[in-house]
């Protein structure tokens, strides 16, 4: 497996476009928060749990690829992905599956709209393109970011 440092060094060769990177800290954070939202919805026997059980699976798969990285980097994703899924568990309870849905969906077009746009500035097409890995990369790459800024090293 590739260092955390090997992902984010080849991930920042894509964006080294400061417009690009300022995209990426709104439109990263929306379309995880979207992915994590249609997760929500995937319908859940009441005899074996509760919305958003599919999307606790999901994101317990996911923080062992981040805790395989890194722990730092692996704990400070899990509090993340706790703080979305409580937002989640808010939006579904004032919204509805229904309303939670349309959201959804208008922030994650508007996100990846957004992101194509950095990547027309940046010049360089999304690194998802050769490896889907990347997918997971984009979001732990800024919360590295943000750890180095409060001097957390991952």
């Amino acid at each position: 497996m590739r260092s955390v440092n090997d992902w984010f060094d080849s991930y920042s060769a894509d964006h080294q476009n400061p417009t690009n990177r300022l995209i990426h800290w709104i439109c990263v954070p929306a379309i995880l928060w979207a992915a994590i939202a249609f997760l929500w919805l995937i319908p859940v026997p009441a005899s074996i749990g509760r919305a958003g059980l599919w999307c606790g699976l999901v994101m317990v798969a996911v923080l062992a690829f981040y805790w395989r990285l890194s722990r730092p980097l692996g704990a400070a994703m899990i509090v993340l992905f706790v703080l979305l899924a409580l937002l989640t568990e808010a939006a579904y309870r004032s919204l509805g599956p229904s309303g939670l849905m349309w959201l959804a969906i208008a922030v994650f077009v508007a996100a990846w709209i957004g992101q194509f746009i950095g990547h027309l500035i940046e010049g360089r097409r999304p690194s998802f393109f050769t490896d889907l890995q990347y997918l997971l990369i984009g979001p732990a790459w800024l919360m590295g970011k943000f750890m180095r800024r409060v001097g957390v090293a991952y």
